[in-house]
């Protein structure tokens, strides 16, 4: 009785195995499939950010070549005030400079003489201060204070900054005055060129050396007089030189005069190119924004991924995220247009959106093995 009472019981036992295994692997495998679910610190740690989808103006653009040049607003040219002849170069093309660095040292016999002039009339300015208004006369004492300035202004006018006067006249030594002089960059920036050599005399106002500062740099771009009367002042623009990267910049001035040749008109754009690698004299492709349309459903460029030949987005329910398939429409800058697919208020991945893609391929694989 005991033998037949254990077959019956094992026998169940077995029945009820064989029934719902299949069910509980069938169970186990949807958990280990998709993304993990993860915690508010997990997503962060892992640089996971959520928004709510809202609507924006996004306006049409107008597509135009362009060329890059120089933000004239950030560049200063290097000349000297009077002859002189180069006798040293501190920087080179290419190289970083800061505001007050030394450029070039100059020598000239204009120079020379100023300096003389300037150390004599200290003398004597020193001598009448010292001696009084007592003891010399007005006449002098106003003199030598006259010819003290007038000294003192002509040698900053040829070139000399006020650093280079005082230390000239602390020395107090006339065989100082050997019209030697240095040249400061005016402003922190890149030398775009240096086109002279040691020894060559040059002339006032001719140029030894160009600073700009390219981290913001100018594109110009023309286009029909019709279509710039759909361009503001502070327009949003897009600029490219491979159609892969595209930075960003915005409309900062709006030429008055037409080019007579092609009978358009210049759009100047501002972008910040520290990134970029652009550079002056290089064509671009640029595409500005037009006056805004109506407001739509819009969420960030990179929050919509391609997933196995459909774009979706992200959206976390508590601890789980999963995607979301959606429509696109046209994208402008960093924002595009979402037709279908999602609703005001939605809770969407706006960044990190890459990652979790990466996370439910890998989940795919796995499946498939």
């Amino acid at each position: 009785m005991n033998t037949t009472i254990k077959h019956a019981l094992t026998l169940c036992l077995l029945i009820s195995t064989l029934t719902f295994a299949p069910l509980y692997a069938e169970e186990e495998h949807e958990e280990e499939g998709g993304i993990p679910p993860m915690s508010a610190q997990q997503r962060q740690a892992m640089g996971i950010l959520t928004q709510t989808v809202t609507t924006r103006l996004l306006s049409d653009e107008v597509v135009a070549p362009a060329e890059v040049s120089v933000n004239l607003y950030r560049t200063a040219e290097v000349t000297p005030r009077i002859t002189a002849q180069i006798i040293h170069r501190h920087a080179r093309m290419g190289q970083q400079v800061k505001k007050g660095q030394k450029l070039v040292t100059l020598s000239s016999v204009e120079m020379a003489a100023a300096q003389g002039q300037l150390l004599i009339a200290d003398k004597e300015w020193q001598r009448v201060q010292t001696l009084g208004r007592k003891v010399v006369s007005e006449k002098r004492y106003v003199a030598a204070q006259v010819d003290h300035q007038q000294a003192y202004a002509k040698v900053l006018a040829f070139g000399m900054t006020e650093a280079q006067v005082k230390a000239l006249l602390k020395q107090g030594d006339v065989s100082r005055a050997t019209g030697t002089f240095d040249l400061l960059s005016p402003q922190a920036g890149t030398v775009l060129n240096d086109d002279f050599v040691i020894g060559r005399v040059v002339e006032p106002g001719q140029v030894l050396m160009e600073i700009s500062d390219e981290s913001r740099l100018w594109v110009e771009a023309k286009l029909a007089a019709e279509v710039t009367d759909r361009i503001e002042v502070g327009a949003f623009v897009r600029v490219s030189s491979d159609e892969r990267q595209w930075l960003s910049g915005k409309v900062v001035q709006l030429h008055r005069r037409m080019d007579e040749t092609t009978r358009t008109l210049s759009v100047r754009i501002e972008l910040d190119s520290s990134e970029g690698g652009l550079r002056p004299g290089q064509f671009v492709k640029s595409a500005i924004a037009l006056t805004a349309g109506k407001p739509v459903t819009a969420v960030p460029r990179e929050a919509v991924v391609l997933l196995q030949g459909s774009y979706v987005v992200f959206k976390p329910e508590g601890e789980e995220i999963h995607p979301a398939p959606v429509e696109r429409g046209v994208t402008r800058g960093h924002w595009t247009e979402i037709k279908a697919g999602l609703a005001l208020g939605d809770e969407i991945v706006t960044q990190g959106a890459y990652v979790l893609k990466s996370l439910l391929l890998k989940s795919m694989i796995g499946d498939a093995d």
